[in-house]
């Protein structure tokens, strides 16, 4: 299996300390977000905490609420509203997750059978739906329009994303620049969310609201760049999922894209079959990484990956040097590091 650079030890060896210094920083407010998480998903009906805490449980990193409770002590706050708002951001999260994996037909979710190849499509659907009320809830209770007005155009503009993909998938002429729409939407969105309300709670200027809320949006392009990367190149355990998902589903992403706009016309009609009319082969996804390699469109979108990762650490050049800065630009780079 190709890979996408060459091997980097130290930066491997760096990544997770970034990681873990980000979660020993937030580690007493995690803490209680967890708990709060697992409070919220109790229900009398035993079928949704059930299917919840499959997934909530399943290994995630909780980088989302860590992007809240991180912005929150950025801003030097002292209340305890990024808590209950960083719970709402995971409900977020996990209730498009298994709306994800129904869409795609996904079996596996971070390694683990997904919750509707266990339960099925319709369970997980409702049950997607009861964390999207839960969100709902949480912000209702903690009472500011201005975070519900933050987190419920969130919520929009990820839907939204998800029917933009759908409009995109298996169209091999997709531009570069309706990829870009898609993924800001479907992912940037939230992290730039998760990270502006941690200034809003703290009642800071605009001026470092927006400055947040561009360092999530930028974090979230590359960290869904350096995904998309990962599903033509990571061994499973690294990924999460079987390789080559995207592409035995027809999705359209960025080392596509390149590699259809540098490729001939043999290697396009490679794509047409294998993307558009969804005709594959055995071998075709080895050969489907040849072509990315022959045009460096797994390296450069990691290049580009790092272009936006640069964008969100100049974003939170406005606030003063401090351990949690040093962090949150280091889980950055621990996103992009994944790759290798």
């Amino acid at each position: 299996m190709a890979t996408v650079v060459n091997f980097d030890e130290s930066r491997r060896e760096n990544a997770v300390p970034a990681l873990d210094r980000m979660s020993a920083l937030v580690a007493e407010d995690l803490v209680k977000v967890n708990q709060l998480i697992v409070d919220k998903m109790d229900s009398p009906v035993p079928l949704i905490p059930q299917l919840a805490g499959h997934l909530i449980a399943s290994g995630g990193k909780r980088l989302r609420p860590m992007l809240t409770l991180a912005a929150a002590k950025l801003c030097d706050y002292q209340g305890d509203r990024q808590i209950n708002l960083a719970a709402c951001v995971e409900f977020i999260h996990t209730a498009t997750l298994l709306h994800d994996d129904v869409v795609d037909a996904s079996d596996l979710r971070r390694g683990q059978d997904s919750a509707n190849a266990v339960w099925g499509n319709q369970a997980s659907v409702l049950v997607g739906d009861f964390l999207f009320s839960r969100a709902f809830q949480l912000m209702v209770k903690d009472g500011s329009l201005n975070v519900l007005r933050i987190l419920s155009n969130a919520s929009a503009t990820i839907a939204e994303g998800e029917v933009l993909q759908l409009l995109t998938v298996n169209d091999t002429e997709t531009s570069e620049s309706a990829y870009f729409d898609v993924i800001r939407a479907k992912t940037a969105t939230l992290f730039a969310a998760a990270a502006e309300i941690g200034a809003v709670v703290a009642e800071r200027p605009e001026v470092e609201q927006e400055a947040l809320d561009n360092y999530g949006m930028n974090f979230g392009v590359a960290f869904q760049i350096v995904d998309d990367v990962l599903d033509y190149s990571a061994e499973q355990e690294k990924l999460g999922k079987t390789i080559g998902d995207d592409f035995r589903e027809g999705k359209i992403t960025l080392p596509v894209i390149l590699s259809w706009l540098r490729g001939d016309d043999t290697e396009r009609t490679f794509w047409r079959r294998t993307l558009a009319d969804l005709e594959q082969e055995e071998g075709d996804l080895e050969h489907a990484i040849g072509i990315m390699n022959s045009h460096h469109a797994l390296s450069d979108s990691i290049a580009r990956a790092r272009h936006y990762g640069a964008m969100a650490k100049d974003a939170l050049g406005i606030f003063p040097d401090q351990p949690i800065k040093q962090s949150m630009t280091g889980l950055v780079d621990f996103c992009i590091d994944r790759a290798y």
